[in-house]
This record gives structure tokens, C-alpha cells and sequence, in this order.
């Protein structure tokens, strides 16, 4: 069979309508024509896949002017009920995350506060990060773990240049809530995806700033003489209600009748060095007498004048006993609430509803005022984190509408710096208690502590957030989200070990001295440094470098990709339908992650 002429032998066809010889006008140069049919096909190009971008839900129900009387009614009544389950899951969300709280509290703040109360240990800044990030994950509260450094710093347990790293570490500590909460959108790939780079850029900006600032407070002190400046001009007085805040107001009629935690007690652990204390709360309300002992002298004596009603109250269950049962019903009341937050909300925020929110949530200023946007998110996080005295509550409330689409992640990480900042204020009103009967030394110290602790994260700030190329933990949230969106395990897998293992190898490598901590860190921190470098350089000019080094090919499989342990994972659990997703669903995830990175 001969084959077919080319384009240009073809015999010319006139069309009927237009005259046309081969869909081009007879006598007219169609050069014109043929750019902008290009420009077309290029307009018409499908887009890049972008994963970050927000999804727009089609609002499928039917519109409000062709319902009848009878169907607006119902819509109304139900999108109330909505709304009602919606603030009621809210509710046992807040009241779950403080179960959790006092299930570690109750498991780990024995040791917490033993910890504490090795001064030897804390001498050393690096030691004092790790203890500071441990302790605020065993507790699950950076305000408990810094309120117990600023009683210790106003006990004179510990020196103000010693508790600056703790507060560091427990800036990181506090944002494993959050991390956690995001675990439970990991049925949705996309959600996920979102809501885990949501949590984690928390994550990123707080261990960025300790690596900086760490080694340059050593160095320099800066931290501590900038504090030691603004305490010495303050005119200082005590505050007595310092410890009361809008949320515990709401959730503590619920949460006291399950269970009370008193924290003042690993305060005692920490400071007085006792041991044989039960946390479980037993007496809840006290007053002090006087009276006169044998000797004629005037003693003090505190008596309980009414006992706690909790459901633990004279269970004789031990406070390991306790916190187990208190760990496994806060995670299943914890998996509920975010299923059915994320559900309620999916219902409620489609069609033009999401577009509003989403359009107000993420508002840009016009113009040149674009930039200031972001500040502004700063102070909405800081007050709103101030009204509920958590960090972990702000970013793990806001962690779910990241992961639903209505919050973008570059609006959630100047949220996530105001919380920052919100949650300082703890620290300060604790100090503002201490004591002042035997002077006011005791009050100057531990509010240094908590002015070091806002200065810290206000210099965090002013790091990586202010020049817009300097933001890298929004980059470095984005490929975690896009590895967990691969590998789903790898959420679990990176909580163990940035807030555990990690934390607890760095500890025990830095109890063998400073030395060994340097022989060891400076050859991986040099590592890292490089294969960032070559990884930055590889994806903006690849024709810097040598052949060799354009891509990690050379390296073998396990050194350069996660597919040999997510075959293992698989083996491991080929029953589990959400840690281990079938090979043609990861191989298109990763096909469009790859198109667009």
C-alpha cells in the first residue's frame, strides 16, 4: 500500500461555506491566523497539577429560589442542626485535647519533674532544649512546662541563663498537639496532604529558630541581657489571679467531673525534689488557719474543706492506672471529633458559603499593602491565642480548616507566628504570681524567664518571616505535606521521631559532654548543609553542577527514595487500607507531585 502524501501534496478541498481551499482563505496570507491559533492551543493547555492550590466545591444542591416554602424551611432548620453539631464537636474537640493533657501529665509529669530537678543536667543548653521539647511533649502543655521553669527560676532551683533553652525546647514541644490532630484527615489524600504541612510549619519555624538562635544566645547572651534591660526599667507588682484564662472557663464544668490533674504538684516534684506525690486532684477546695502549737508559737495549717467528684476520686487506681485509660479515651474522643469537625464542615462550607470564608480568611490587602496582610494575621493569631491561653488549642483548631481547604497554608503560617507570641503571655502572667514576701529578686528572675521566652519567638520572627525568601519553613512544611501524601505512614514515623527519638539521641549523646555532641553534630549539620545546597541548586541550576550530581541517581535506592520502606509498611500491614495505598494510586500521587516540583 502506497503511503499517504504529506501535508503539503494533499489536493486542495474548497469548503462550502466560507470558500476555503484546505480551511485557509484563498488570497490571504494566513501567517496572522496560524500565531494566533497557536496562542490559542496555548491558552487551552491544561494546567500543571498543583497540590497546594485550594479546592473549589461545586454547590450541587439546589438553588435557594426554586425551593418552596416548605424546603427553605428545611434547609434553614438543618443548616442550624449543622451548625449546633458543629459547636458541640468544637466543644469535645477542646475537652479532648484537655483529657490529653492530663493523660500525659498523669503518665509523664512524675518524670517531667524529676528531670526538672537535675540542675547538673540543665547546665548544659543543649541538654536544656532536649528536656525543655521532652518534657513539654510528656506534659502536652508548653504553658505547664513553662510555668514550672518560671517557679523554679523564682525558687532560685535554677539560674535564668539555665532556663532560656528549656523555654526553647518547649516552644517545640508544644506543637506536637497540633501534629497529632492532623493524623486525622489521613483518610483524604488531599486533606491531609494540607493539613499535615499546616501543622508542621509550626514544627519547621520552631526547630529553625532554636538551631539559629541557640548557638548565638551562647555566644552572645543577647536574649538574656535584652530581657534583663526591659525587667530592670519595669515598675513590677503581683498579679493574684494570673492563672485564669476564657477557655478553661468554658470546658472545666465538663472536663473536672472525668478527671482533675494538679499541676502545682509537679511544680513540688520539680522544685522540692518530692517524690511520693499522686497528681490525681483529691481535695478542691482549701483554706489556711492559725493556731498556736505547744511551744506557744503561731503555726499554719492548711485543711480541705471540700473533696473532688471526679470519676477517679477513691479509685485506688494509681496515676499510671489513670493516665492509660485517660490516653486511649482522649485519642478515640480526639479521632471523633476531628472526623466529624472535618465532615460537619465539608457539609457546611460548600458553593458560595466556602468561597466567602475562604475569600475573607485569606483576604490580601491590595496593592503595595499586599505584604502588611500577613502582620495582620500576626495579630489575630496572638489575640486570639491570648483569649485561650494555648498555642496547641489555636493551631490545632485551625489545623482542620487547613486540611478542608478554607484556610491556605501561607495564611497559616503568620497565624501560626502570632500564636507564637499569644502563648508568652502565660509565662508572663505566671511570673507576675510569684511570691514577693521575701523581695522582689524572686518576681524580677522568673519574669525575665518569660520576657526571654517572647523575645525569643518575636526574634523568630523577625528571622523568617519579614523577607519573603527567608520564609523556608513554608517550603519545608510543603514537602512534608507532599511526602505524607506518598507515604502515609510517614506521619507517624515523623512524630516518633522529631518529638521522641531525635530529641532523646541528641539528649543522651550530649550527657557524654560537649566534645562528643560536636564529633558527632557538626559532621551530619555539614551533611544536611550540602545535600540542601545540591538539592536547591539541582532543582534552579542543574547546569552548575557535574552530570553526576544533577540528580541522586547514583545513590542506591535506599538512600535517595522512601519506596523500600514503604514496601515494608506494606508487607507489614497489607491489610490496612490507609497507611499502605495500592501501588497505582501512590505511582499517580507521585506523578503529579513530580509534574509539578
Amino acid at each position: 500500500m502506497d503511503s499517504p502524501p504529506p501535508y503539503s501534496e494533499k489536493p486542495e478541498t474548497k469548503s462550502e461555506k466560507n470558500g476555503t481551499v484546505n480551511g485557509q482563505l484563498k488570497g490571504i496570507d494566513n501567517k496572522a491566523f496560524d500565531t494566533k491559533d497557536e496562542k490559542m492551543d496555548i491558552a487551552t493547555e491544561p494546567e500543571k497539577f498543583d497540590p497546594w492550590a485550594l479546592p473549589e466545591l461545586k454547590d450541587t444542591g439546589t438553588p435557594w429560589n426554586e425551593l418552596d416554602s416548605c424546603g427553605k424551611v428545611v434547609r434553614v432548620v438543618w443548616t442550624i442542626v449543622r451548625i449546633l453539631l458543629f459547636l458541640l464537636a468544637l466543644y469535645v474537640f477542646f475537652c479532648s485535647l484537655d483529657f490529653l493533657s492530663s493523660a500525659f501529665k498523669l503518665l509523664g509529669g512524675r518524670a517531667a519533674g524529676e528531670v526538672f530537678s537535675n540542675n547538673e543536667l540543665l547546665s548544659n543548653p543543649i541538654c536544656g532544649v532536649m528536656i525543655g521539647v521532652l518534657s513539654t511533649v510528656l506534659v502536652q502543655s508548653s504553658s505547664t512546662s513553662t510555668s514550672i521553669v518560671v517557679s523554679m527560676v523564682a525558687a532560685d532551683i535554677l539560674d535564668v541563663r539555665q532556663a532560656i533553652p528549656i523555654v526553647m525546647g518547649a516552644n517545640i514541644g508544644t506543637s506536637v498537639t497540633n501534629t497529632l490532630v492532623s493524623i486525622g484527615q489521613i483518610t483524604d489524600v488531599g486533606d491531609f496532604r494540607r493539613a499535615f504541612a499546616g501543622a508542621t510549619v509550626h514544627d519547621m519555624f520552631n526547630w529553625l529558630a532554636v538551631i539559629v538562635l541557640l548557638p548565638l544566645e551562647v555566644l552572645t547572651g543577647y536574649l538574656y541581657e535584652l530581657s534583663k534591660l526591659v525587667v530592670d526599667s519595669m515598675h513590677l507588682q503581683t498579679y493574684e489571679d494570673a492563672n485564669k484564662d476564657l477557655l478553661k472557663a468554658i470546658t472545666k464544668p465538663f472536663t473536672k467531673l472525668i478527671v482533675e490533674v494538679d499541676s502545682k504538684e509537679i511544680n513540688k516534684i520539680a522544685t522540692d525534689g518530692e517524690t511520693d506525690i499522686s497528681l490525681l486532684k483529691t481535695c478542691c477546695k482549701s483554706k489556711t488557719i492559725t493556731k498556736l502549737n505547744m511551744t506557744g508559737s503561731v503555726i499554719s495549717e492548711k485543711i480541705c474543706t471540700k473533696n473532688c467528684s471526679h470519676l477517679f476520686m477513691g479509685s485506688g487506681l494509681t496515676d499510671a492506672g489513670a493516665g492509660s485509660i485517660m490516653l486511649v479515651v482522649s485519642l478515640i474522643l480526639l479521632c471523633v471529633c476531628l472526623f466529624s469537625i472535618v465532615k460537619i464542615l465539608n457539609s457546611l462550607l460548600q458553593g458560595n458559603i466556602r468561597k466567602v470564608i475562604k475569600k475573607f480568611v485569606n483576604y490580601e490587602f491590595p496593592g503595595k499593602a499586599a505584604y502588611f496582610t500577613g502582620y495582620l494575621a500576626i495579630l489575630i493569631g496572638t489575640g486570639l491565642t491570648i483569649l485561650v491561653q494555648s498555642s496547641s488549642i489555636f493551631t490545632s483548631t485551625m489545623t482542620p480548616l487547613v486540611g478542608v481547604g478554607v484556610i491556605g497554608l501561607d495564611r497559616m503560617y503568620p497565624l501560626t507566628l502570632g500564636s507564637n507570641i499569644g502563648t508568652t503571655t502565660t509565662g508572663i502572667l505566671a511570673a507576675l504570681a510569684t511570691d514577693t514576701s521575701d523581695g522582689y529578686m524572686h518576681l524580677q528572675n522568673s519574669l525575665q524567664v518569660a520576657m526571654c521566652h517572647l523575645f525569643f519567638n518575636l526574634s523568630g520572627i523577625l528571622l523568617f518571616y519579614p523577607l519573603t525568601f527567608m520564609r523556608f519553613p513554608i517550603a519545608m512544611a510543603k514537602f512534608l505535606g507532599n511526602t505524607t501524601a506518598k507515604y502515609r505512614w510517614f506521619a507517624v514515623l515523623y512524630l516518633i521521631l522529631m518529638f521522641f527519638l531525635f530529641p532523646l539521641a541528641v539528649f543522651a549523646i550530649s550527657l557524654a559532654g560537649i566534645e562528643v555532641l560536636a564529633g558527632v553534630g557538626i559532621p551530619i549539620l555539614c551533611l544536611l548543609v550540602f545535600v540542601a545546597i545540591i538539592k536547591v541548586l539541582q532543582n534552579k541550576k542543574p547546569h552548575w553542577l557535574p552530570k553526576k550530581l544533577q540528580n541522586w541517581k547514583f545513590l542506591p535506592i535506599c538512600f535517595r527514595s522512601l519506596k523500600p520502606l514503604d514496601r515494608l509498611f506494606a508487607k507489614m500491614c497489607g491489610c490496612c487500607k490507609i497507611c499502605s495505598k495500592n501501588e497505582e494510586a501512590n505511582a499517580d500521587i507521585e506523578k503529579q507531585i513530580d509534574t509539578k516540583l
